[in-house]
């Protein structure tokens, strides 16, 4: 499973729990921190699990309560036949419910498939209730498969096919080995990602399951969630990595201009689809500043 040391080994949660979705589905929940503190909420993206969040767990949790859940499917999270943008809206919110009181505020933090389910909420009132800011990480709000850069050629019909076909392979994924990791860099980080970065990343990737892997990969072929964009009324930040071949800067900036209060793109030089993991200190600080500046200021909401 996840590396057992070092900066990306998942921490030790205060405690755990199990929050169960609109149509019965169980989600494992991890909280991290003081009871009392200021509230995180992560959400991470495809293929992932808690784990991803391990470095921005480990410097938060001193002085906030952070809250990470699995996604259906994905790491303690039982798989359920139900794979839409619309279960991961209800996933979240029943998160949400079972973690924080009521009328209590919280930034909210997405990656990749995690950014989408905050997009996917943007209107429901359990997340209007709770949202106080957000934080977008390598994400897009459609036309995933189209934009993307995996297939180093022209875009096109045929890229876009390619790309379909690998990342909706049902090939299983096996043991990490040194192709495997190769593979994995190429994939979803920067050249110049070091090592542990893609071992920690790699054996996260690894451990879903392969038929989870599948499902949810046409989930986001078909996404749509162009108009949640336009509903997501909060502060937003977006970060990004400019050699993201899986959402690319173009989605980030379709992003910004379809915020109705976006607070502005950070691109990251040479940094891949993956930067809490690559840039962990970035990611970490504008989780930071996003509290400081909107979390704060919830006694008087």
């Amino acid at each position: 499973m996840h590396v057992k040391s070092g900066p990306y080994a998942p921490p030790a949660p205060a405690r755990e729990l199990t929050a169960a979705s609109a149509d019965g589905a169980r989600l494992h929940i991890e909280v991290h921190g003081p009871e009392d503190a200021p509230a995180v909420v992560l959400a991470h993206g495809w293929t992932c699990s808690t784990a991803f969040w391990a470095a921005q767990i480990r410097e938060l949790a001193a002085d906030h309560r952070v809250i990470a859940y699995d996604q259906r499917g994905h790491g303690r999270s039982p798989a359920s036949p139900a794979c839409s943008a619309d279960v991961l809206a209800d996933d979240l919110e029943a998160v949400l419910k079972a973690t924080l009181a009521p009328g209590e505020k919280a930034v909210i933090v997405g990656h990749s498939m995690g950014g989408m389910t905050v997009m996917a909420a943007a209107t429901r009132p359990g997340f209007r209730e709770h949202a106080v800011a957000v934080l977008l990480c390598s994400t897009g709000s459609s036309r995933l498969v189209v934009e993307s850069t995996l297939v180093p050629m022209r875009p096109g019909r045929l890229r876009t096919w390619l790309t379909k076909q690998i990342l909706g392979s049902r090939a299983p994924l096996g043991p990490v080995t040194p192709v495997a990791r190769a593979i994995l860099k190429y994939g979803t980080m920067g050249p110049g990602s070091a090592p542990h970065m893609v071992e920690a990343c790699a054996r996260i990737v690894h451990a879903c399951p392969r038929k989870v892997r599948h499902a949810w990969s046409h989930v986001l072929d078909l996404l749509d969630l162009d108009h949640g964009v336009r509903e997501l009324a909060v502060p937003t930040a977006v970060v990004v990595g400019t050699a993201d071949r899986l959402t690319p800067p173009v989605h980030a900036h379709s992003l910004a201009a379809a915020l109705p209060q976006c607070l502005g793109v950070t691109e990251l030089p040479g940094l891949g689809h993956m930067t809490p993991v690559e840039a962990p200190e970035l990611v970490t600080g504008k989780i930071r500043e996003l509290i400081t500046t909107y979390a704060t200021i919830k006694e008087d909401a």
